[in-house]
């Protein structure tokens, strides 16, 4: 009874401290919020799943987040998903849901960075929203540093036309 109750506590602190980050990847990859809670839903139902120690804090935060965008990609590839249009949630509206410490609200930029195709959107959100290095995001991304640093510079690019050029 009492290993249950210290894993029920265990569970709690994970969520309370990984939640918000995890609800913000899956929100630039989702684009809406009702996908993007879900998505983190699914994330700590799978943490809780997989009875296997993890080795560390980072180690555990990195499986986390790998864990939410694998399940964003699995969503967005799904033939239901492809196949329906959320009614209610535009993109400008929906970047207002995310809360960004520290941030100027600049929500063109922003904008931009969620209508990135998502090889360049997650590579771009973990560097500057999550202040991860190109090392870290490799782990976490399973790619090669060159990759991340290609896909970083592409994407920033591709951010610099939509705000010049006002296309999405």
């Amino acid at each position: 009874m009492e290993q249950k109750l210290v894993k029920e506590q265990r569970w709690n602190d994970l969520a309370q401290e990984y939640q918000t980050m995890l609800y913000r990847i899956a929100f630039s990859n989702m684009k809406n919020r009702a996908d993007a809670e879900d998505v983190v839903q699914e994330t700590f139902l799978r943490y809780m799943k997989d009875e296997k120690p993890i080795q560390n804090k980072e180690h555990e935060k990195a499986w986390l987040i790998r864990t939410a965008i694998n399940i964003c990609i699995d969503i967005l590839k799904s033939s239901w998903y492809r196949k329906t249009t959320a009614w209610n949630e535009m993109l400008p509206i929906a970047a207002q849901n995310i809360y960004l410490p520290y941030q100027i609200k600049d929500d063109k930029m922003l904008e931009a960075v969620l209508a990135l195709p998502v090889h360049y959107r997650n590579p771009i959100y973990l560097f500057y929203y999550e202040d991860y290095s190109i090392h870290e995001i490799a782990g976490i991304l399973n790619e090669k540093e060159a990759t991340i640093k290609t896909r970083l510079r592409r994407g920033r690019e591709e951010v610099k036309k939509i705000l010049t050029e006002g296309r999405p």
